[in-house]
């Protein structure tokens, strides 16, 4: 797998990696056997980062990926911290850092986590001196080896890309969300800041696998969160309705190269798009991890691939999203 740089962390990775919210909650059941085959299979497959959260299951995605990477050092461990109080600017405090950054080392089973990225906060949060204080102090304790954060909004993103010493931006990249290509993706990669792209399949609407008759489980985010019940509608489909985005899937398919798949074609735009250091689609069982990671190994996707891909989301997604997020 090709393997590309946090220029900040002095790290490189796998182009395609991880992420865990699957395996801790919100995605219906996933047993702690399944869990950690799957993270086997995607660690066989070539994925070198594993994204996670402290609210993933109240902990058990950090615990079950904390069991699985322990001895094994050339793995990049990545979570995040600030969604398990109320959402207030006021909570985003040293010692609130200090307790969820305890609790996450425990669960994770380590002294220093490799990356750790606050996880959607309020938007003056990112223009706080006092939260990068913070952040650089539990570097300079050790406690966090670098850090990042996790956002919803491309001027978040920006805000964070222009401090010193965050290492990466996280931020919902695909098909269905084309705003970062203008802005962030130019600005992080000038400054040398990591750009993880999450939400890469909006919620497996790109994977091409659902219908208008799909039926999600009740603890599935997204039967309960399709009109921002829980969390930020955005999370959930990338803010698309989904009978448009069926549309729009629809007349993507027809854009997938021979012997790839759909999720793996929507996997592949995104790693054509400079400045992105890492994809991190997430997996319910081995065979989507190895799948996902696969995507990897097709060939860049032509121009006029890309402008169709354009036509469509312009056509039809950027009206209900562009001018969200």
């Amino acid at each position: 797998m090709e393997n590309r740089s946090f220029r900040r962390m002095g790290r490189t990775v796998g182009v395609v990696g991880l992420g865990a919210w699957q395996l801790g909650a919100d995605w219906g059941e996933v047993s702690e056997a399944d869990a950690h085959a799957t993270l086997q299979a995607a660690v066989d497959a070539g994925v070198t980062f594993i994204d996670t959260a402290d609210v993933y299951g109240d902990g058990r995605s950090e615990q079950i990926v904390g069991s699985f990477v322990k001895d094994k050092p050339q793995l990049t461990v990545a979570t995040k911290m600030g969604r398990r109080m109320a959402q207030e600017v006021a909570n985003y405090s040293l010692d609130n850092f200090r307790a969820w950054n305890d609790r996450s080392r425990a669960n994770l089973g380590v002294d220093t986590l490799d990356l750790v990225q606050l996880h959607c906060p309020p938007t003056p949060v990112f223009s706080s001196d006092a939260v990068y204080d913070a952040l650089d102090l539990m570097v300079s304790e050790k406690r966090i080896a670098a850090y990042g954060v996790s956002v919803e909004k491309v001027s978040e993103a920006l805000a964070a890309t222009a401090r010193p010493n965050v290492s990466s931006v996280q931020i919902i990249l695909n098909a269905f969300r084309l705003k970062p290509l203008e802005q962030v993706l130019p600005a992080a990669l000038s400054a040398g800041v990591g750009i993880i792209a999450r939400v890469p399949l909006a919620s497996g609407l790109l994977s091409g696998r659902y219908d208008s008759n799909t039926q999600f489980a009740d603890n599935d985010h997204r039967n309960f969160n399709r009109h921002g019940e829980a969390f930020d509608v955005g999370e959930t489909f990338s803010g698309v309705d989904f009978e448009t985005g069926l549309e729009a899937v629809r007349r993507l398919k027809p854009l997938v190269p021979a012997g790839a798949t759909m999720a793996q074609f929507a996997l592949r735009w995104i790693i054509d798009q400079p400045g992105v250091t890492v994809v991190i689609p997430g997996a319910r069982n081995p065979q989507q991890a190895a799948a996902n990671a696969a995507a990897a190994s097709l060939a860049p996707l032509p121009a006029s691939t890309l402008d169709a891909v354009k036509t469509v989301y312009d056509e039809l997604i950027r009206p209900q999203v562009h001018d969200r997020w």
